[in-house]
């Protein structure tokens, strides 16, 4: 591989990694809920409980996200959840986000999926920025477990897939 190439390999390669696929929420300083599919979501500890998001520095609401102590829910799509994915990750830009899924608030007003495979609400405690991206960790302070099948939505090479095992 030549390296002027490197960044158009990486991008291949890493479709070839299937990952879960997950939708952010929270609600912003001016009250109104914001929903966004991302697409790298993973723990970072068990103590204290933590897990990290990585958010494009061009999504306007990232500065939001990055304010120490922001209320956020990373919620684990279920397999039959592929519209909120692409409702969230903007493909119909003129829906609105809420429209499709069963959302609900928390005790605090977050908004959270229902029917996800489970929701984690967390809190920004630190931020960092790296190319592109801010790295937002989040300490957990509640999990939401939803029934008892393990049957995400998987991701992998530009398509949507579901959990087999063997």
């Amino acid at each position: 591989m030549q390296n002027n190439n490197l960044a158009v390999s990486m991008k291949l390669g890493m479709r070839r990694l299937a990952s879960g696929v997950c939708v952010l929420s929270t609600r912003l300083d001016n009250d109104q809920r914001f929903a966004m599919t991302v697409s790298s979501v993973t723990s970072v500890s068990d103590s204290p409980a933590s897990l990290l998001v990585c958010i494009n520095q061009l999504v306007s609401q990232q500065a939001h996200l990055a304010t120490k102590g922001s209320q956020f829910a990373i919620n684990v799509l279920s397999s039959n959840q592929q519209e909120v994915s692409n409702i969230c990750a903007g493909r119909e830009p003129t829906r609105d986000r809420f429209d499709v899924g069963s959302w609900e608030e928390d005790d605090s007003g977050l908004p959270v999926l229902g029917g996800s495979q489970a929701v984690f609400v967390c809190q920004t405690d630190q931020v960092m920025t790296y190319g592109t991206h801010k790295i937002v960790i989040g300490v957990i302070h509640r999990v939401i477990i939803n029934g008892a099948e393990v049957d995400p939505l998987l991701y992998a090479d530009g398509s949507y897939g579901v959990f087999s095992r063997q």
